[in-house]
């Protein structure tokens, strides 16, 4: 209930219900224009968090999702980068850490275009943004294009993706990179202790850890860690935010298959405003081989992430040890590139500048100019520092070195619908294997290695099972046909969201809440589980009847924008015939977190 009176749920939910609670989580959480995961442990806006943020709330509020995505991407930078955190000015400095004077984004970050207005970090997050605009759109289809969402964000989003393929891409093999752990979301992996190994750690007097004074320092990530964190953020400040020229370049499968889904849910949203969608669908699905390429490991059945610079002339070395390294059949650390791949790339690379210059080339007159105002700072920056990035890239190693560490992350790329089906098909036995133990003895998918070296159920990242990997999961899951295994993984998630109270993170046997409680997506992601089985079931049954599903509006989202003293809108979402383009269709905090 707010403070007006008005409820903020569907007039037949039962008070006390999952829904109501989960409601009441977003609405406590909300600032006015932007949701915070957490008022005390992440009293601002994180990146990949209102993108699962809105995907729960157009549930709720179409509107107030739509509104979730467009005060993030209005923090976006000239060169394309989405921040990771947007600031709030009215937190005191001292509430977190790094704080804005720490990043000094509008100076340091000048010549990547960072803007002047709003405070941000430099660094960036998983792209779901794109999966989400398209998804909150389909919440009201009406409402969206009353507001021109989609015509508004997809040039931001474009740039964006631009800015990660071309800028990001140190590895010469397609893949965006990740230059810090924070960027990849699972901030404290075991995946990145390898790679940080070559950073020397900043002294421990020269930052304060606000983290610890909302958790308990068993699990968090250690001093050792958080000094090498702060050294690779600082560097890359005092470098203006150019890329390339650090010591971690890493390339993770979870951050480049939401990056392909983003692409697929890109390709809907150019089609939905009148182009083609084509040259977006092939280059998702050039972009799944190279995942598979580069990251897959048929020895082992998942994906590991790639430390681009593992093994080079500059101190770093190999992972696994043994003959598999040397090319052998094994899989960990082993190089499975043809000769010309780095030729091949440079030409999938070529065709898809051009493929893409096809494509807006082809868009309605309304979209056009507002597309190349958004996008002609980004193509400014990337021809300004394009040049001193390869001239980096071209003296360190393009192949790297398989990263030996089993984390969710090499689970999610089932999340793909190009993804084969014998590595479909392989993935979803790893998940229910020893070393995740979906289905059986977890309760759900940890976020490492049950069996690993650095297992711990409640150290952040480093085993607990987080809610946003599951619900990926889940509808990766339900896209491969696996209708059972997703609909015991939804069941257990919506159970142990409801009794650990929506907390951060939880222990992956026995679903004990740890870190913080009231957690934004993990209410959000809980409402979207209530909702969309039943609509991803007609969406898939529509399919196979080669017809159209239709999309309707809940009942609860006029109440909601009601109670909100948000204007009314005329919905026509209800008479709106659709045809699914993605695999989402038809069914990731503290210090540590930057």
């Amino acid at each position: 209930m707010t403070h007006s009176g008005a409820y903020v749920y569907d007039p037949d939910r039962p008070a006390g219900s999952l829904h109501l609670r989960a409601a009441r989580v977003l609405e406590g959480n909300w600032t006015g224009t932007s949701t915070v995961p957490s008022h005390g442990l992440y009293p601002h806006q994180w990146s990949w968090d209102s993108a699962f943020i809105a995907i729960g709330l157009r549930h709720l509020s179409p509107l107030r999702a739509q509104t979730e995505l467009e005060t993030l991407l209005g923090a976006q930078w000239g060169d394309g980068r989405i921040p990771h955190i947007v600031f709030n000015p009215s937190v005191p400095l001292d509430a977190y850490f790094p704080s804005p004077d720490f990043w000094r984004s509008s100076t340091a970050g000048r010549a990547a275009g960072a803007p002047r207005t709003v405070q941000t970090s430099g660094i960036v997050q998983p792209p779901v943004h794109a999966l989400a605009a398209w998804l909150v759109h389909q919440a009201d289809p009406g409402l969206s294009r009353s507001r021109s969402f989609l015509s508004r964000m997809y040039p931001r989003l474009a740039a964006w993706h631009r800015y990660l393929l071309h800028r990001r891409d140190l590895g010469g093999g397609g893949l965006a990179s990740v230059v810090h752990p924070w960027e990849q979301g699972m901030d404290n992996s075991p995946c990145w202790d390898a790679p940080l190994s070559r950073v020397t750690p900043a002294a421990p007097r020269s930052f304060r850890r606000a983290d610890l004074d909302h958790g308990s320092a068993e699990d968090r990530p250690t001093d050792l860690d958080y000094g090498r964190y702060v050294r690779l953020a600082t560097d890359y400040r005092d470098g203006g935010y150019a890329d390339g020229a650090g010591e971690f370049a890493v390339e993770d499968p979870a951050f480049n298959a939401l990056l392909i889904a983003s692409e697929h849910a890109l390709a809907a949203i150019a089609q939905e405003l009148g182009a083609a969608g084509t040259a977006r669908h092939a280059r998702a699905e050039r972009l799944t081989a190279a995942l598979v390429e580069r990251l897959w490991d048929p020895a082992e059945g998942m994906f590991f992430c790639r430390d681009v610079y593992g093994g080079d002339a500059r101190g770093g070395k190999s992972y696994g040890g043994d003959a598999r390294d040397e090319g052998g059949s094994g899989a960990l650390g082993s190089e499975r590139r043809s000769p010309e791949s780095g030729a091949l790339a440079s030409e999938r690379r070529s065709s898809e500048s051009g493929a893409h210059e096809s494509e807006r080339g082809s868009r309605s007159g309304a979209l056009a100019p507002e597309q190349h105002s958004a996008e002609s700072s980004a193509h400014a920056s990337e021809r300004r520092s394009r040049q001193s990035s390869a001239h980096v890239s071209e003296q360190r190693s393009r192949a790297g070195a398989l990263i030996p560490e089993r984390s969710v992350a090499g689970l999610l790329p089932l999340i793909l619908p190009a993804l084969p089906r014998d590595i479909a098909a392989t993935l979803v036995r790893t998940a229910g294997g020893p070393h995740f133990g979906l289905g059986g003895v977890a309760r759900l998918a940890p976020s490492y290695d049950l069996t690993g070296h650095a297992f711990d159920a409640h150290r952040y990242w480093r085993g607990p099972a987080w809610f946003n990997t599951n619900w990926l999961l889940e509808r990766g899951l339900r896209l491969h046909g696996e209708h059972g295994r997703a609909e015991e993984l939804r069941a257990a998630l919506l159970e142990t969201a409801d009794t650990s109270g929506f907390a951060e993170y939880v222990d992956p046997y026995t679903g004990e809440a740890c870190g913080a409680l009231g957690f934004s997506w993990t209410a959000a992601l809980t409402l979207d589980l209530l909702y969309e089985p039943a609509r991803a079931d007609q969406a898939d049954r529509a399919d196979r009847a080669d017809q159209s599903p239709h999309l309707v509006s809940h009942p609860g989202h006029r109440a909601f924008d009601k109670a909100q003293g948000t204007p009314p809108h005329t919905s026509h979402a209800s008479h709106t015939p659709h045809t699914p383009h993605s695999s989402f269709e038809t069914g990731a905090k503290g210090g540590d977190r930057g």
